[in-house]
């Protein structure tokens, strides 16, 4: 058997790959504010596309596939240290590893979105949201807060908002934080998967990962479940001598497989969300779906979570892909992709909102039938220069603002958890070890 992979060449390529994700997200978001249209693959059933309709070219402006990277990557990185343990012998390490990152997971998730939604309930309490109630962007409106009626009535509606984001996925000072329950349930589906094979011989492991993608596959679980344990057969696959070696021994078609994979990968993330009937591509993938998806599933969740599935696979075993992805500035983006994804939304409806629609006017829409005074139309885009030199400007700042909390923000989380920690533990766990969660 070959000698496994190191840990930089495991885990560097999936920082790089988290930073793309993490910025498509923003991507997606304002182009759902600034132009909804590209959400189909055509203007209309009888009108050709724009440019970014087209396929693959759609993946810049679309943010499924990355929530489904985001779930692959959780079962990946979570997993990868216990199953190398796992295979050289020391399953009671890993399983005290599990245990301890299964605990901390809910400190290093759930306390950062806590205090990212009280920024959004302050913001809105101040009245930074009053220019998004007047935009002409639904997206914009539909996902801004209104202050509160009294004092009392708005520390309620943040402790609601805090409890619901977790019971039910909503939370109205940041809507976007509805995947945040889906996400901690992949990460404690991935302790709980390690917990029950971690002593689990490793083909007989990959197989019974393999029939849980299935399992999740057919029971229509396509936000985060199969693709988590698509992470966790990559992290097994990854630590196998046998499946490196036997990659190496065929170049090929290692690279013919793998870039095929990248390819296929990418052509199914670019499945559109709305009207797949406007155009020959994508009405073709609709007709597919009826044969290889589960009935009653969302195709606008399955193509992507299947694409990014198969990209992962190809970057996996293409030295090229993972070397790109492996640049610096990637992985830095990578490292700020929790900050980024807590912070893009509230800064979208604040700071973006301000810029693109705070100079303009609300214009009148004249009288009714019967004389009345019709209420003002929404808020127009100043003016096209403003959006070309904004949106470049915005990024710069939302990185901006994402490393100031990646630098005072994530350590006092941390610590907070730590505290905890030290509070609950009994004395013999308390001995620090790396955690498994970046």
């Amino acid at each position: 058997m070959g000698a496994p992979l190191t840990p930089k060449r495991d885990v560097v390529w999936i920082d790089g790959l988290r930073g793309i994700a993490s910025v498509l997200v923003v991507t997606a978001h304002i182009c759902r504010s600034l132009v909804p249209h590209l959400l189909s693959p055509a203007m209309s059933d009888k009108l050709p596309p724009t440019l970014f309709q087209l396929p693959f070219l759609r993946c810049f402006v679309m943010g499924r596939a990355s929530v489904a990277v985001f779930a692959l990557v959780t079962g990946y990185v979570n997993s990868l240290g216990p199953l190398k343990k796992s295979r050289t012998g020391n399953a009671d390490a890993a399983l005290s590893g599990v245990a301890k990152s299964a605990f901390r997971r809910f400190g290093r998730f759930m306390i950062p979105a806590v205090v990212a939604t009280t920024f959004s309930w302050l913001a809105c309490q101040f009245g930074a949201y009053s220019i998004a109630h007047s935009a002409n962007s639904a997206w914009i409106r539909d996902t801004s807060p209104r202050p509160s009626a009294s004092f009392a009535g708005a520390f309620y509606d943040l402790f609601k908002n805090l409890g619901t984001t977790w019971i039910d996925g909503f939370n109205a000072y940041d809507r976007i934080q509805w995947t945040l329950t889906f996400l901690l349930k992949g990460s404690m589906t991935t302790y709980l998967t390690l917990f029950a094979l971690v002593y689990v011989k490793p083909r007989w492991r990959m197989a019974l990962l393999a029939g849980m993608y299935y399992f999740k596959w057919k029971s229509g679980d396509s936000l985060v479940g199969f693709n988590v344990f698509c992470g966790i057969l990559l992290a097994e696959l990854s630590v196998d001598g046998d499946v490196t070696d036997f990659a190496a021994a065929h170049p090929v078609l290692q690279s013919v497989t793998s870039a095929s994979a990248i390819f296929l990968g990418l052509y199914f993330c670019s499945y559109p969300e709305e009207n797949p009937e406007w155009a020959p591509w994508s009405k073709s993938l609709l007709h597919l779906g009826h044969w290889i998806f589960p009935n009653g599933v969302e195709y606008s969740r399955y193509y992507p979570g299947m694409g990014a599935d198969l990209v992962a696979t190809g970057i996996m075993f293409n030295a090229t892909a993972k070397k790109i992805l492996s640049h610096r500035f990637l992985c830095w983006m990578g490292k700020l992709s929790w900050p980024v994804y807590l912070l893009h939304a509230p800064l979208i409806r604040t700071v973006l909102t301000w810029v693109l629609f705070g100079a303009s006017v609300r214009p009148q829409q004249g009288k009714d039938q019967n004389g009345n005074q019709l209420p003002p139309g929404w808020l127009p885009i100043a003016n096209t220069w403003v959006v070309v030199f904004a949106l470049p400007l915005f990024y710069v700042f939302l990185y901006r603002v994402a490393g100031l909390w990646a630098q005072y923000v994530d350590p006092w989380c941390t610590n907070v958890t730590k505290v905890f920690e030290e509070m609950v533990f009994r004395d013999d766990a308390k001995v620090e070890k790396p955690l498994l969660i970046s």
